[in-house]
């Protein structure tokens, strides 16, 4: 299928060949219609991808910030390497489209194939031919309403919930600065509900052109004036802010023709230094509208599909979405007057060009041609080289997963690797995975995980998904009779560990490792030389400084990634078995409150070993991040180590240290060429399975033990 992408280091959109997404849980697969370009949002964007590296830093200083702190924590070279990544990674581009239902995803409700619907939402409603939007981001389309029509819903929800916020009743005054695209949606809304309604705007072209669509208009110069006059002195009772600038000027103007304590909804992106004298007189209340309602950027709204009680939250911003499906269906609201221009998806960039120059445009439509209801299985994979007989001794590699993880570290691990030959990808969406398909010379990507699973010419699977999928797509993987590297957790329920366990014990064949690298780094190498040859039991103490996630990060979510703990701290609870050589015989651990800003990941973990040995963990999440992320000590025998994340090792032993130090590596290249190894030389896994189950077992018990309050024995 072909996609509108805007990469960060390019001047312009291009035109891009993908596989068709795969319908996830809760969403639908639509054949795209027609697709609205926004020119306030998506211009914006692609403007910032047009300017210079120091143009951009000038422009988000705290994107370089953030930039910065990665350097000091990990280095300039890795700074560097994950900045320049991100800046290649392809944006989708569009949030407000139009199309038919072609297939859906598990669990959806009140939408069928077939349907006609409006489709809204960033990353979702996508300028392409086909989408992957949530179920509560459709709204049914009557028969009444066309495609084109219907690509408007998205901005026209946008100003209906700003108009919302107004609380304005019929017959009132609003006035709506700002006639862009918005403005006049936000106007036409306040007309369709009785209000009396005055644009007001410094472009005369768009002054006229409001009055033909029968709308009172006025330029900016005789805006206090003349608003004045209209409302007879009184002032206006509500105040639209539609105007895309950074100027303060729709803000200080508002103030002055707003009536006393009126409301000022501030719907577009503009300058909001408020102008003490005119708010102050009038009492006057700045609303910031986000967006096109509640339910904008909650992920349990948006992703997994829980709606709000309509008791509760009357408009929701899929409620709103389909009632400004209904103001179309009805002849309220007309937007067929401001399409200014419409372009096939073939010549979409040309769109782009339109909408950064300084020609007069309104309403730009992205158009597809008919949409039909059904999908041809070969769409979901888009070949770049054919597919060669395996090669013997080489590694034939699929991956599932495409996300932060595969683009930036595992697969640049595996660049040079003579040994490796990359077949597939895949990722759900498609996307990415055709993007690391070329960038890293894979044969094909699809947006199926069984393509990669089935195929006959892999021998080896890199699973790289997202936690919730490691388990099920692992044992899928043995059955086929792959080899599998699967990147921590190896899954989020003791069920599926058995599960997994018995399957290598009856098949025997296939190797199973988890991306446990820190056991392979060249520090980890020189630390157990230091230890070699210990007679006596050893403490360990493992601090890490992982700092705060968002509250609504996947990560934290026990059904997509586990929580922490498990999702990250099974790292460092294996690495303190990996110290010790043996699985640990019991475990206890304890959590600082979290007062409503942790998810449980300030966590103290301590490990009894059969030996005598005891590891600690200290995971926390409560720490400054000028602070290392990682420091290990390690002692016994007389000698004591210190490992400072995986740049520096003092190694302690009669009196005189011996210090190391190294550009920061923790393993990732060395973790997979010791599981490559291991599958050319037909020897045993890298990582023994009693450790990788025992490890896996001990950070299940480690929740139970903050849960009951009491250690758990293994």
């Amino acid at each position: 299928m072909k996609q509108l992408l805007q990469n960060l280091r390019a001047r312009a959109p291009h035109l891009a060949e993908l596989p068709v997404p795969t319908p996830q849980s809760g969403t639908v697969l639509v054949r795209t219609a027609a697709s609205l370009v926004s020119a306030g949002t998506e211009r914006t964007l692609v403007e910032f991808a047009g300017k210079s590296l120091l143009g951009k830093a000038r422009s988000r200083p705290d994107l370089l910030r953030q930039v910065l702190d990665k350097a000091r924590r990990e280095g300039l070279l890795n700074a560097a390497q994950a900045s320049f990544g991100r800046l290649n990674e392809p944006m989708p581009l569009g949030y407000s489209s139009a199309g038919v239902v072609v297939e859906l995803g598990e669990g959806v409700q009140g939408f069928r194939v077939g349907q006609r619907v409006a489709c809204a939402g960033g990353g979702h409603a996508v300028h392409a031919e086909y989408a992957v939007v949530p179920q509560n981001l459709l709204a049914a389309l009557p028969d009444e309403v066309e495609y084109e029509s219907a690509a408007f819903a998205t901005l026209g929800a946008i100003a209906l919930h700003g108009f919302r916020l107004s609380e304005v009743q019929v017959g009132e005054r609003v006035a709506v600065i700002g006639l862009g695209l918005l403005g006049h949606l936000a106007a036409s809304i306040a007309a369709a509900g009785g209000c009396q309604v005055l644009g007001i705007d410094i472009d005369a072209a768009r002054v006229e052109l409001a009055r033909k669509l029968g709308l009172q208009a006025i330029p900016r110069a005789l805006a206090e004036q003349a608003a004045l006059a209209i409302s007879g002195g009184d002032g206006f009772d509500a105040v639209l802010v539609c105007a895309d600038t950074e100027s303060n000027d729709p803000i200080e103007l508002a103030g002055e023709i707003a009536r006393d304590r009126a409301k000022v909804v501030a719907i577009g992106a503009v300058g909001l230094e408020t102008p003490r004298r005119s708010y102050y007189a009038k009492e006057l209340s700045l609303i910031v509208s986000r967006s096109y309602g509640p339910g904008r950027y909650d992920p349990g709204y948006e992703e997994a599909g829980l709606d709000y009680p309509i008791g509760y939250v009357r408009w929701t911003e899929g409620r709103n979405l389909q009632a400004f499906v209904y103001l179309l269906a009805n002849g309220a609201v007309d937007v067929g007057k401001l399409i200014s221009h419409r372009f096939s998806i073939e010549k979409a960039v040309q769109a782009y060009e339109l909408i950064q120059s300084k020609k007069s445009f309104l309403g730009v439509l992205i158009t597809y041609g008919q949409p039909r209801a059904t999908l041809a299985k070969s769409a979901n994979t888009v070949r770049y080289a054919d597919v060669a007989e395996p090669i013997k001794g080489k590694v034939q590699l699929g991956v599932l997963g495409a996300g932060n993880y595969a683009r930036h570290t595992f697969l640049p691990a595996l660049k040079g690797m003579r040994d490796v030959e990359l077949v597939g990808i895949a990722s759900a969406s498609g996307r990415p995975a055709a993007d690391l398909a070329r960038r890293f010379r894979f044969r094909y990507a699809s947006s199926e995980a069984e393509q990669v699973i089935s195929d006959k010419s892999i021998n080896a699977v890199a699973v790289l998904t997202r936690h919730h999928l490691h388990a099920s797509q692992t044992e899928a993987a043995l059955k086929a009779g792959k080899h599998v590297y699967c990147e921590k957790p190896l899954g989020l329920k003791e069920k599926e560990l058995v599960a997994i366990e018995k399957l290598l014990i009856k098949m025997g064949a296939p190797h199973l490792t988890i991306g446990f690298n820190r056991r392979f780094a060249p520090l980890s190498t020189e630390l157990m030389k230091f230890l070699d040859g210990r007679k006596e039991p050893l403490v360990a103490n493992y601090r890490v400084n992982a700092g705060a996630l968002p509250l609504n990060h996947w990560l934290h979510d026990p059904a997509i990634g586990g929580g922490r703990l498990l999702g990250e701290g099974c790292h460092f609870i294996d690495y303190l078995i990996f110290l010790v050589g043996a699985p640990p015989i019991a475990v206890s651990a304890q959590a600082l409150p979290d007062e409503g800003q942790y998810r449980q990941d300030n966590v103290q973990v301590t490990l009894r070993f059969a030996n005598g040995s005891l590891g600690t963990l200290a995971y926390l999440a409560n720490g400054d991040r000028a602070v290392s992320k990682e420091r290990l000590e390690i002692f016994s025998g007389g000698k004591v180590a210190v490992l400072d994340d995986f740049r520096s090792l003092d190694l302690t032993a009669n009196g005189r240290t011996r210090g190391l130090r190294a550009s920061q590596d923790k393993g990732h290249r060395a973790a997979w060429q010791a599981f490559a190894r291991s599958l050319q030389a037909g020897g045993l896994p890298p990582i023994p399975y009693e450790q990788i189950f025992s490890g896996a077992r001990a950070t299940f018990a480690a929740v139970r033990s903050i849960e009951t309050g009491a250690e758990v024995e293994l």
